[in-house]
């Protein structure tokens, strides 16, 4: 008797439903993405207790007719793949044809809709049919998934915490959201709206309704292509970061994905803005043929292999790095609301005589003396545009320092306002343009050594700088194997280390190339030239007079971008005017001069 028999196919799709439904979200995911392949230009989402007693929904498209919406609960039923072409030539979300019979194996689906000729309902519990019937001509999919593994309860304990399910889901109707600004979304939970978008095909304005206008107010627009891939999208100013990598949303031809490299690309155009292991906000939408993407890698169809990444991976860097360099950040001490400013100065006439009425004030309540016009926002820097004039090259207007407070922070002033510098990050930035200037025009002077470096590592070490000698060599250093495990160092170059500390340099360098994991010459190169432009720079505590102040601040003015040190924190903060003037309540003063 045979041992090998062919599957039930009930028992089947329950096994395929372990990799295709992992949690609640994927639900939701497969049931989005077969609405938007229907061509809905509205899709309502509604659950009840996350989606563990129901998920509904309901969408505008096409839909189905009486034997279609029977035969879409059959394993490998499909309409968007017909032959072995098609599979390299993916245009839908979907394709697989697994989602419904994976779905309704494990669960109670009803499914109600109409081609605007006839209308069914199909019923199935556990995957079986249990009942058909004839419904309303209203246009249109609406389907109910209940009890999710009622049938199943080994997956059932899986799903512990609600909270993190319901992040998940509105994450990914978010990311739909951005993806498709041309759709309304809505997205409810137990009746509370999570999301509401209105389908007019803003992308800022979804932006501004699932990240708020704080955000929304700082996104840059970019737009560019190469002959295999256009992208466009938006960006963050660098002030608006985050923790983790949710808020950078990669969209391929439509499809939400997660690719490390593209974030990796992301994350290094923006090094020099933000501090490491914080990540920008951005939407950033890629146009390709659909044969350059291999979207059948796994069932969840998140994760898609690029042809010609590197061709896709130069156009992100080079388009971020371009589009962040067009404008200027000068972070600003504190911010008010967007009124105008005759709305503003009004208010104040306003509070003013207010304050007349008022002849004690109560030093216990501090919080009365400030009206709502005249209050902080919680965020306490932000970003200022400012535009560049064809009066001067540089991009900050002549400081003239005045102070130094806790041997750190240079005070300098101009007719705009007054401005904290971070001496060392000034510094540091100074230092690391001129040595990256010197170095690329090879201005670095070899300096041979009277007597060699002896650098000794492991063996798994050894093998590794052995291999990069080549870059070493770029840098301007003369290195020789010597011995076991050992290095010679016979010449350096003055870029990179200073006089009487060759040997700590030289090493700093050399475990700086062991620590690059997934090495990029170019990563390299920048990140040796910062750490080489921190070591030579002053620091805090460190005294320096106001004419050096001075020639600290007149060298920043010249650097290409002097808001930021290379390792991302900023090197300036203004106060303007205005916003002192408004601090003291003296702007009515200013006002009429």
């Amino acid at each position: 008797m045979s041992k090998i028999k062919v599957m039930d196919e009930v028992l089947a799709n329950k096994i395929a439903a372990g990799e295709v439904i992992e949690k609640l979200m994927n639900v939701v995911k497969e049931l989005t993405e077969n609405s938007l392949d229907a061509g809905a230009t509205e899709i309502k989402i509604e659950l009840v207790d996350t989606g563990l007693k129901l998920i509904k929904v309901t969408d505008n498209g096409v839909g189905m007719t009486p034997d279609d919406a029977v035969l879409a609960f059959s394993r490998h039923a499909t309409s968007k793949c017909k032959s072995i072409n098609d599979l390299f030539n993916i245009e839908s979300l979907g394709f697989r044809g697994e989602a419904l019979p994976s779905i309704a194996s494990v669960s109670k689906v009803r499914l109600k809709t109409s081609d605007g000729v006839k209308g069914s309902v199909v019923t199935l519990e556990g995957g079986e049919n249990i009942h058909e019937e004839a419904s309303d001509l209203v246009k249109g999919t609406s389907i109910e998934v209940r009890d999710i593994f009622y049938n199943t309860p080994v997956r059932l304990k899986y799903i512990k915490n609600l909270y993190s399910e319901l992040a998940s889901i509105t994450e990914y109707v978010d990311k739909m959201a951005l993806s498709y600004p041309n759709v309304k979304f809505i997205l409810t939970n137990n009746d509370k709206v999570l999301l509401n978008t209105d389908g007019n095909g803003n992308l800022l304005k979804v932006i501004y309704e699932i990240y708020g206008k704080n955000i929304a107010s700082k996104m840059i627009e970019f737009k560019e292509e190469n002959e295999d891939y256009k992208i466009s999208g938006y960006i963050s100013y660098p002030e608006c970061y985050r923790a983790t990598k949710n808020a950078i949303n990669v969209f391929v031809n439509g499809r939400a994905i997660k690719n490390n490299e593209i974030i990796r690309v992301i994350v290094d155009a923006y090094h020099t803005y933000i501090h490491a292991g914080k990540y920008p906000v951005v939407i950033l939408n890629i146009e390709t043929d659909p044969v350059l993407v291999d979207c059948n890698v796994h069932p969840t169809k998140m994760d898609i292999k690029f042809s010609k990444m590197d061709t896709l991976k130069d156009l992100i860097y080079n388009t971020f790095s371009d589009t962040l360099k067009k404008i200027v950040f000068i972070p600003e001490a504190s911010v008010r609301s967007d009124s105008s400013l005759e709305e503003v100065i009004k208010n104040d006439v306003e509070d003013k005589e207010e304050e007349k009425k008022e002849n004690v004030i109560d030093l216990n309540n501090v919080e009365e003396i400030n009206d709502d016009d005249t209050k902080y926002e919680e965020s306490p820097v932000q970003l200022k545009l400012v535009e560049d004039t064809n009066e001067s090259p540089y991009k900050i207007k002549k400081m003239i320092p005045r102070g130094i407070v806790y041997k750190t922070y240079i005070i300098a002033e101009n007719e705009d306002g007054m401005y904290l510098i971070d001496q060392h990050a000034a510094a540091e930035r100074v230092n690391y343009e001129k040595t990256m200037k010197k170095f690329l025009n090879h201005e670095g002077v070899a300096v041979p050594l009277l007597v060699p470096i002896s650098l000794e590592y492991p063996k798994s070490d050894f093998i590794i700088l052995k291999s990069k000698l080549d870059v070493l060599s770029e840098l301007g250093f003369v290195v020789e194997e010597f011995g076991e495990n050992t290095f010679v160092v016979r010449e350096h170059s003055s870029l990179f280390v200073r006089d009487g500390h060759e040997k700590e340099d030289t090493a700093k360098i050399f475990d700086i190339l062991l620590k690059e994991k997934n090495f990029d010459e170019k990563k390299f190169i920048d990140h040796t030239v910062a750490t080489t432009a921190c070591r030579m720079s002053i620091k805090a505590n460190d005294y320096i007079t106001l004419s050096e102040a001075e020639y600290v601040l007149d060298e920043l003015r010249k650097c290409d971008q002097p808001f930021n040190c290379p390792h991302g924190r900023p090197t300036i903060i203004t106060f303007t005017k205005y916003e002192l003037e408004k601090m003291f309540k003296r702007v009515l003063d200013w006002w009429k001069t």
